[in-house]
């Protein structure tokens, strides 16, 4: 009886430990709060969560509500590929030594920790769906680009209908896309295109994780708004033609900029001075391809409500760089103008306390791996050299920043709070500007030769110079290769 009573105290003993040690770790599973990084190709600020007054960008403007808005958030470089590398390692392009597209980021790179393999070294599931490293759009899109195996678990390589109906787009040179106004209001639906294929892929990813309970981060690169311009015609008859308006430059103003910015904004010589018709076309397109790519991520998120997965979800939306619609008379990137750095970025979910608010702190895009890694409790290598925008997602006045730094050929450019100061060649050697931005936020008034303010440009320019250095350094662990020409593919 006694021997009886023992047995049945040690059962009851046991039943209860693993009832303690399963809730436990349940629990933990639970907690371990997951990632959503949402991208889109291209995309600029004009967007309705940031002011602008035609673009429809409901389901953005949606998160924005629900996390913390960045209204002066830069890229690193304004271009995909080097822009891509960059965020995804948290390095400066300098440091990645990678400054145009087309490049495998371990070419120069080999042993850099990226930042989903920082998630996947600690227990995370890393999948990649559509364009999230370089990609040549369209020629590459249902490919892997020039994409990096050794970041993720799993990959999906979406391809629709848009790419087999090149013949159809509209081109400024016949035949060229990836780099040209093109543009195609297009047959059929949402979910017939590319970017419409790569939001049921990650919607079925979603589902999954949510049945299997495992900690993910997920990538979802979209392939809108990035040339040719392509969304079902729904989306082109939202913005009609005659209410586009189009940026004026006035007479004589490139010429009172530097020769190097010169360059950039005439780089492209078919887009330069497009008439009337064609301007309000390509506008209204890229318009069209917002709105288009905003419909995608709007059934991305609906789905993540709706598995439960999204009170333990972060979620980061943003693009690779900023862009030009005829601003300063330019069209598409690669210049250091405010329309080419700034970059849309919104982060929600567990850690983001002031949610529904807007902040005006610098960001960077090398801040994402800092960010993420302290939201998810994570140790971050000692490579990265981003900051940790998690103040300021407690509280939208805090400023981990004072400035942010984007660099383009042989010019880099700081922004401020109040200016954006640029050096172009070795201190300046090649030309400087200074716009103030409580009076010219549009940067059209260049105030670098006013003798009034040679102390303000000097104090900036000491700030650039400290920038420089700092984006220089060689990164803690990682090796760097500088040659060029190295194997395409991996090993």
């Amino acid at each position: 009886m006694i021997h009886s009573f023992g047995q049945t105290i040690s059962s009851v003993f046991c039943l209860v430990f693993f009832f303690l040690c399963t809730t436990h770790v349940t629990s933990a599973a639970e907690t371990k709060p997951n990632v959503l990084f949402l991208i889109c190709d291209d995309l600029n600020c004009d967007l309705g969560c940031y002011g602008h007054p035609q673009v429809k960008s409901p389901n953005i403007d949606q998160l924005a509500k629900q996390g913390v808005r960045f209204q002066n958030a830069y890229c690193q470089y304004p271009l995909c590929g080097p822009s891509r590398a960059s965020f995804m390692t948290g390095l400066y392009p300098d440091q990645t030594l990678i400054h145009r597209n087309a490049i495998y980021i371990r070419e120069h790179v080999p042993n850099v920790q990226t930042m989903s393999q920082m998630f996947r070294k600690n227990g995370y599931f890393a999948t990649r769906v559509g364009k999230i490293y370089h990609y040549n759009v369209p020629r590459h899109i249902g490919t892997s680009g020039h994409d990096d195996p050794y970041s993720w678990n799993q990959t999906f390589n979406p391809r629709g209908r848009d790419v087999d109906e090149e013949d159809k787009i509209f081109s400024l040179r016949p035949g060229s896309f990836g780099g040209t106004l093109s543009w195609l209001a297009a047959d059929g639906t949402d979910a017939e295109q590319t970017d419409g294929i790569a939001a049921e892929i990650a919607i079925g990813q979603l589902k999954k994780h949510a049945a299997q309970k495992t900690p993910f981060f997920m990538a979802v690169g979209l392939f809108r708004p990035h040339t040719p311009y392509v969304a079902p015609k729904k989306y082109f008859e939202m913005y009609p033609t005659q209410s586009i308006k189009v940026p004026k430059i006035p007479e004589g103003y490139l010429d009172t900029i530097p020769l190097p910015a010169r360059k950039s904004v005439n780089r492209k010589k078919d887009q330069i001075n497009l008439p009337d018709k064609l301007a309000r076309q390509a506008i209204q397109a890229y318009y069209a391809s917002i709105t288009f790519a905003d419909a995608q991520l709007g059934h991305i998120l609906k789905a993540l409500k709706e598995t439960g997965l999204d009170d333990n979800t972060i979620i980061v939306f943003t693009s690779d760089h900023g862009y030009h619609m005829g601003e300063h008379g330019h069209w598409q990137k690669t210049t250091l103008f405010e329309n080419a750095a700034r970059v849309p970025l919104i982060i929600a979910g567990p850690g983001v306390a002031d949610k529904g608010k807007s902040t005006s702190a610098p960001a960077e895009m090398v801040d994402f791996y800092p960010t993420l890694a302290e939201l998810c409790s994570l140790k971050a290598p000692p490579s990265i050299s981003g900051v940790s925008q998690v103040p300021t997602l407690k509280d939208v006045t805090v400023s981990p920043r004072k400035t942010a730094l984007t660099q383009y050929a042989n010019g880099y450019s700081i922004r401020t709070p109040s200016y954006r100061y640029t050096e172009w060649g070795e201190k300046g050697k090649e030309g400087v500007e200074l716009y103030d931005h409580n009076s010219d936020a549009a940067e059209m008034k260049n105030l670098a030769n006013d003798p009034e303010i040679k102390q303000l440009r000097d104090e900036l320019s000491q700030i650039l110079h400290a920038r420089i250095k700092h984006a220089n350094q060689k990164p803690t662990g990682v090796k760097q290769i500088q040659f060029e020409n190295r194997r395409r593919v991996p090993k």
